[in-house]
């Protein structure tokens, strides 16, 4: 199967099938297994095999063929899912750290994903760093002998900043500090992490790998030795796995994941296009476009620019709000990598918790809204948008 062109093993990668020999992947809704023997449980708790079962807080079937899916895809040695992508962040980084331990994170980050960093690392005593994820000579002078690890997310939420993977990752890797990477705007169908430089990969499988609005879910993927040594035990014994029933509509999701993706982010690349000279816009983001400040990079990483843009409207706050109010097709929402296209006010909603000057330093003004384009046909996209532009 590792020879195989991506949109196979999205369908193919990480199936296991039953005596009753079925097409769709099963579903293993339960929380324990059943022993021949007392001989046979304590064998399983000294060493549990591959396709060996204890308790599905540890593992299960279901939850292990998504994880061997989306390891396939990415060409990861393994992965292990969890209850949401925040769960992913968060166990990520605090299996591989402890107190005295220094990290390097850039600065533009999901609100979540700040709290962890901001809030949650200094309590354990573990330094933090922030940098312009933008800027190489920052991260250069960040990253210390003694730094452990480096956290970014390769396009950065809401404003759609754009990570030089290869070169920070370059940087890493001569001070011998592990980089861990949030990946999620890039989808595991625009970018190859891995190849970059990326040592742990981190995905919300809430957005794209569900891609409508149903599911809870999270994954990291790395070398064997980090998922089973390091992080496994930390979520065996922390509690965050993801549910059979959840792992397996990402399984069904991720048979059609490329095609989604594609479609969406070409409609994302065409509504972009038609929305960059709008007089009721002062800043139209999106990582292809040639007045994205980093799109070169964003072109050498990726083979599309993805499915979400940034808006920034003339007028602040309350035209961001007439026009959110106006909109009649997209819906407001704070998710994002739906069918269905998607409109969040990062600065009263995701960002809300930071201070006005923290948001200013992101780019987070009042006029910017974060657009998740969809699956509706691109055409009617844009007429709803013209049309809430002009109530602005």
């Amino acid at each position: 199967m590792d020879t195989m062109k991506r949109r196979t093993r999205l369908v193919h990668a990480g199936g296991q099938r039953s005596r009753f020999g079925e097409v769709s992947e099963g579903m293993f809704l339960t929380q324990g297994y059943r022993y021949a023997s007392a001989e046979q449980a304590e064998q399983r708790f000294k060493d549990c095999g591959d396709d060996e079962y204890i308790y599905s807080r540890y593992s299960n079937p279901t939850v292990r063929m998504f994880e061997e899916r989306i390891a396939s895809l990415e060409g990861a040695e393994d992965a292990f899912a969890t209850a949401s992508g925040m769960a992913a962040v968060n166990a990520a980084l605090m299996s591989s750290l402890k107190t005295g331990d220094h990290i390097v994170s850039a600065r533009a980050l999901f609100g979540s994903c700040l709290y962890i960093v901001e809030t949650v690392l200094p309590r354990f005593g573990i330094e933090v760093t922030m940098v312009d994820g933008t800027r190489l000579d920052e991260w250069e002078a960040a990253i210390r002998p003694d730094t452990k690890a480096i956290f970014f997310e390769t396009i950065s939420n809401p404003t759609l900043e754009v990570i030089d993977i290869a070169a920070v990752s370059g940087l890493a890797r001569a001070r011998n500090a592990q980089v861990f990477v949030d990946n999620v705007f890039a989808t595991p169908v625009f970018q190859d992490s891995f190849d970059l430089g990326a040592d742990v990969l981190i995905y919300s499988a809430t957005k794209h790998i569900d891609g409508q609005g149903r599911c809870l879910g999270g994954v990291v993927l790395g070398t064997r030795s980090f998922i089973r040594d390091t992080l496994e035990p930390f979520l065996k014994h922390t509690g965050g796995a993801l549910s059979p029933f959840n792992a397996w509509v990402m399984l069904k999701s991720m048979e059609t994941l490329s095609l989604r993706c594609e479609a969406q982010a070409r409609s994302a690349a065409s509504l972009a296009a038609s929305l960059a000279d709008h007089p009721k816009l002062s800043r139209v983001i999106y990582p292809f476009a040639g007045n994205h400040p980093q799109h070169e990079v964003a072109r050498r990483q990726m083979t599309a620019g993805g499915t979400v843009l940034s808006l920034e409207l003339r007028g602040g706050k309350d035209a961001a709000f007439r026009f959110l109010n106006a909109l009649e097709l997209i819906i407001i929402s704070n998710n994002l990598g739906d069918a269905k296209s998607l409109v969040t006010h990062p600065a009263t909603t995701t960002h809300q918790r930071l201070s006005e000057e923290d948001r200013a330093v992101l780019g987070i003004s009042g006029g910017l809204v974060r657009v998740s384009v969809g699956l509706e046909d691109p055409e009617d996209i844009l007429d709803d948008l013209l049309r809430a532009l002009t109530m602005a």
